[in-house]
């Protein structure tokens, strides 16, 4: 793998989806190690705007990562409960919740545009996030010479990796920040630790492993080589990069008591998150105890919450994105983080 992108470091920057951006990939890449985009919330038209940028910013390989859930179904019944639910929330800020629930963005399985606009733009390394696409997609981006990468958090996962003909495997543990990568969210999940995730891989299939969640510095990267990983995923370690898009809220909750609490919530999205404690995911524990419309319609309403509460100067609504080791978190250009974080590392290694 590193042969083929000539990577200097073994240090991947997590997609991110409305964190990462261009700037931010490339300064990554252009540290040695790769960068990357998620554009599974964009159309095709923006994700080929983001494409073109970050290779405006950099000649090195970099990479783009995907939303392959499976197509939502609709559930008037469960969305219109959903919305009664949050109700009391919107009305703490004068605001009424949607009439009707959207689904905000599709499925990659379900956009031929976006795989007609990454066979044109050909970027070095394309992964899934919550499953896989077809295998005739698979195929025609193999054929354009695109590295391929899935997420799996579990063995059953990575072996559908393995048998679909992919090149490798991003082990996402359960202390990784953002949305947990299930295949199925209905299907019983282990929770593995990344700890325990990557060495079971690494042990029991042939794909190389990257290694994510709650590796924060030089030595979490140290102990993801030693379990066998090629590499390690980070994306917390970079949301406080000025490169990054995080909302300022976003930033200083990242150094703040909320931190030391991250929690899993299906309640802001409709999958499983992991994100800091706020107000928003303390409601989750609450009134919005119940089960979520499908993912991403149930996103339509927390982004519409968010809007409302910010608009009356409330932050606490936010989905706040992040892994068990926020409390690591460093803000600093991104290409002295990567530096920082080699020099940490070789001294991990020594």
């Amino acid at each position: 793998m590193f042969d083929s992108l000539g990577l200097s470091l073994p240090i991947f920057q997590a997609p991110m989806a409305g964190v990462s951006t261009p700037a931010l990939a490339a300064a990554v890449s252009n540290a040695g190690g790769l960068g990357s985009i998620g554009i599974g919330a964009s159309d095709a038209a923006t994700a080929a705007r983001m494409i073109a940028e970050t290779r405006d910013a950099t000649d090195r390989p970099f990479h783009v990562n995907v939303f392959a859930h499976r197509t939502p179904q609709p559930d008037p019944a469960v969305e219109s409960a959903w919305i009664e639910a949050m109700r009391p929330l919107f009305a703490a800020f004068g605001a009424e919740p949607p009439a009707r629930l959207r689904t905000i963005y599709r499925s990659f399985n379900d956009n031929p545009d976006m795989l007609a606009m990454l066979l044109d733009a050909r970027p070095a390394v394309v992964s899934f996030h919550f499953g896989l696409p077809a295998p005739d997609a698979l195929v025609a981006l193999r054929k354009a010479g695109i590295l391929l990468l899935a997420t799996a958090t579990n063995l059953d996962e990575a072996r559908c990796i393995r048998d679909a003909g992919l090149d490798g495997i991003i082990a996402q543990g359960i202390e990784a920040g953002g949305h947990r990568g299930v295949f199925d969210c209905n299907a019983p999940d282990p929770q593995l630790s990344t700890l325990a995730l990557t060495r079971l891989l690494v042990a029991r299939q042939d794909l190389p492993v990257i290694a994510a969640g709650g590796i924060m510095d030089g030595a979490g990267i140290a102990a993801a080589l030693r379990l066998g990983a090629v590499a390690a995923q980070l994306g917390t370690a970079f949301i406080g990069c000025p490169e990054s898009s995080a909302e300022p809220a976003h930033r200083q909750a990242l150094h703040g008591a909320g931190a030391y609490r991250t929690t899993l919530t299906a309640a802001i999205s409709g999958r499983p998150a992991r994100a800091l404690e706020n107000r928003f995911t303390q409601a989750a524990g609450g009134m919005l105890a119940g089960t979520p419309p499908a993912y991403p319609i149930a996103y339509d309403a927390g982004k519409a919450l968010h809007a409302a509460a910010k608009a009356r100067g409330e932050t606490g609504f936010g989905a706040y994105w992040a892994g068990q080791g926020a409390p690591l978190a460093r803000s600093m250009p991104a290409g002295e983080l990567v530096a920082v974080l080699a020099r940490e590392l070789r001294a991990a290694m020594a």
